[in-house]
């Protein structure tokens, strides 16, 4: 793969000064101008000149605190008025860099595109290759899933959820009848957001741990579910249930033994992950409406 001229087997060595650059060219990059010679070049200009050179000394990265030192020590001895340093990657962001954030080459062979790319291929062009491999995992027109009625600091809320055929989450949905049109809106168009994450492979787990413990109104006592007591929040709760029912997990549930059965917790976590029984009575087929 061609990164620069210099990688040209007809690029003649004597060549590669009049292209050098004030920093290496990518990963490879061999050849750049040192910055002592930054500094003989403005020592050169600055007896014709009455006021200060405005010109960066640009520096490489492993440039060490006496190479400064001797930079400085240098513009002096040569009489220059001002000198302005840059240590290459010494701010958290600037507007060129001599290397990428990530390593073109062994992205290019783990996604198997090192036969379709030429010099002029870089991270842009990975990722879009990358985001085209990224499908969406439909769900089939009759699913699964199951409807949980509860009330969310006296506001009544129905989640419902629909199912992959391997017991998977693929959508949700979130109703509430006692508010206003824009609350359901946002409602409505949150669980759409999820339900797409979901279909387009974003873990559950990355829900969970994002949307629990979200505080706004209406939060508060919860009733009607068996193991959430409490939620700050509809989109705390929301998720809360559906970290217990699909992920097994119990970290933030307030009932952990239902009504007092130490062997209902044990069969839940000895279900199988992402997995519900086919004949419980709490499951419903659910139409289609994404």
């Amino acid at each position: 793969m061609i990164r620069n001229l210099t990688c040209l087997p007809s690029w003649a060595s004597a060549k590669s000064r009049w292209i050098d650059c004030a920093n290496k060219c990518g990963k490879k990059g061999r050849r750049y101008i040192s910055y002592l010679a930054h500094i003989r070049m403005m020592a050169a200009a600055q007896p014709f000149l009455s006021g200060a050179i405005s010109k960066t000394i640009n520096m490489p990265s492993d440039t060490t605190i006496e190479d400064i030192k001797e930079a400085y020590l240098m513009s002096w001895r040569n009489m220059l008025k001002s000198n302005a340093l840059y240590r290459d990657g010494s701010k958290l962001s600037q507007p060129l860099n001599a290397t990428a954030d990530v390593d073109e080459d062994e992205l290019a062979q783990l996604y198997g595109l090192g036969d379709e790319i030429d010099e002029s291929f870089g991270p842009a062009q990975i990722q879009s290759k990358i985001i085209g491999r990224i499908n969406r995992r439909k769900l089939p027109t009759r699913r699964r899933g199951f409807i949980q009625e509860a009330r969310v600091g006296g506001h009544k809320v129905y989640l419902k959820t629909g199912e992959y055929p391997d017991g998977a989450l693929g959508e949700i949905f979130v109703d509430m009848y006692k508010e206003g049109a824009g609350y359901r809106a946002l409602l409505n168009c949150f669980a759409i957001a999820v339900s797409k994450g979901l279909q387009y492979g974003v873990p559950l787990d990355e829900f969970v741990d994002t949307f629990t413990f979200t505080r706004f109104e209406p939060a508060g006592m919860v009733t009607g579910h068996e193991a959430v007591k409490n939620a700050t929040s509809i989109v705390d709760y929301v998720f809360r249930v559906l970290g217990y029912e699909y992920l097994h997990r119990t970290d933030f549930v307030h009932v952990k033994a239902v009504n007092g059965d130490s062997h209902t917790e044990h069969a839940l976590m000895q279900r199988p992950r992402l997995q519900r029984s086919r004949d419980s009575p709490a499951r419903s087929a659910l139409p289609a409406a994404r």
